[in-house]
């Protein structure tokens, strides 16, 4: 099948990796977003670019903005790739019934967003997660560790922000915990990080990767995506997705302890870097529509951003004194920003980086928050846009 897409979030790698795979198969591609978006934008994948109002700040622009541009193009699928699927599940009902919108209900994401809540779901389906608990002050926290190793993270965070990490417990001079609402307690799980990315469909699991987050900014985003296959992980995956009765993409964090167990420790309803993992001839437009059956990638070839892993990483290698293990993962990764006869993103994503740096100085925030800010959703109540 082919037709039009409309992928939203162009400011991120994920959604240029959906731009190539949907014109390789034959699909008239757009992209749109409330900042800039060259890196997407200037893909030869794309035929056009559109700008939409924030929609964390101005809901019914950006609804107003997704119908004009749905109705005038000729839409046939809108696909959210960042957390503004959140917001699009929301005001689902401003949009026509007739489009294929790939999210589920708002109230489905809402939870899985939610650290604490998506421990409950996790669960209830019987996906192993660490024992946690829900605090809203530092005596609180401390109370349910009584001593023991902990993580503390705010309930709706991104990126690793504001996570603290007690490996010896809770010391004594900890600061008090910022208001920024409720917080997860969590035990502190010794071993490997591990990540999966999924697309399912009403309750059916058909696309899955997992890859081991080698090279990453300090805690935060991972630049550098290892392959790895664990089959328990993706039969934990599957069973939540049939229990929930899911549709969309959706992604999970993991520590895998030495015997080889691995807990799932949060999820982000949305797209992430396992995407880039599959070669480009996977059909996962398909797997967005319900089509076909289960999809994993099998190269044993890593991705990277590469622009990142020549900066930060090989600092960050020289610092560790590394400099021929980072030369050994450079030459065993192939870049997901720049391909054989697509040049031009590279450029637009410094232009785009040059833009959030403006944005930052602007709004006087930093320049993730600035990436980031239009359309992250902390838990506060959303009204729904109505046609």
């Amino acid at each position: 099948m082919s037709g039009r897409v409309l992928i939203l979030g162009g400011r991120a790698p994920v959604a240029l990796d959906h731009a190539r795979r949907f014109h390789r198969l034959g699909w008239h591609v757009q992209v749109a977003d409330s900042i800039p978006c060259r890196l997407t934008g200037w893909s030869s994948a794309v035929a056009a670019t559109h700008a939409l109002h924030p929609a964390r700040f101005d809901a019914r622009g950006f609804a107003r903005d997704l119908n004009r541009i749905v109705r005038d193009q000729r839409i046939d699928l809108v696909l959210p790739t960042c957390e503004e699927a959140l917001h699009l599940a929301r005001h689902r009902a401003a949009l026509p019934a007739s489009l294929h919108v790939a999210v589920d209900a708002f109230d489905t994401l809402a939870a899985l967003h939610s650290k604490w809540d998506f421990l409950r779901i996790a669960r209830q389906h019987g996906m192993p997660v660490p024992d946690s608990a829900r605090v809203h002050t530092l005596a609180q926290a401390r109370e349910w560790a009584q001593g023991r190793a902990v993580v503390l993270k705010p309930e709706f965070s991104r990126f690793g922000v504001h996570v603290r990490l007690y490996p010896q417990g809770i010391p004594a001079d900890a600061a008090v915990l910022p208001a920024l609402g409720a917080w997860v307690v969590q035990d502190y799980l010794a071993g490997d990080e591990l990540c999966s990315y999924a697309v399912a469909h009403q309750g059916r699991l058909l696309a899955h990767a997992i890859y081991r987050p080698t090279h990453r900014l300090r805690r935060s985003s991972s630049y550098y995506f290892h392959p790895v296959q664990r089959p328990a992980v993706r039969d934990a995956v599957a069973a939540l997705v049939r229990g929930t009765h899911y549709s969309g993409q959706l992604s999970f964090d993991w520590i895998e302890a030495a015997d080889g167990s691995a807990r799932a420790l949060e999820c982000n309803p949305r797209a992430t870097s396992g995407l880039h993992l599959f070669p480009s001839d996977v059909d996962l437009p398909a797997a967005l529509l319900g089509e076909g059956g289960l999809r994993e990638p099998v190269s044993p070839r890593a991705r990277m951003i590469a622009v990142l892993m020549a900066t930060a990483g090989l600092q960050d290698a020289l610092t560790r004194g590394q400099p021929g293990a980072w030369r050994a993962d450079w030459r065993r990764a192939d870049d997901v920003i720049a391909v054989p006869g697509d040049r031009r993103p590279p450029l637009g994503s410094l232009l785009d980086l040059a833009s959030y740096g403006r944005l930052a100085l602007r709004q006087g925030c930093t320049l993730r928050e600035a990436a980031t800010r239009d359309i992250e959703w902390d838990g506060e109540p959303l009204q729904a846009v109505q046609e």
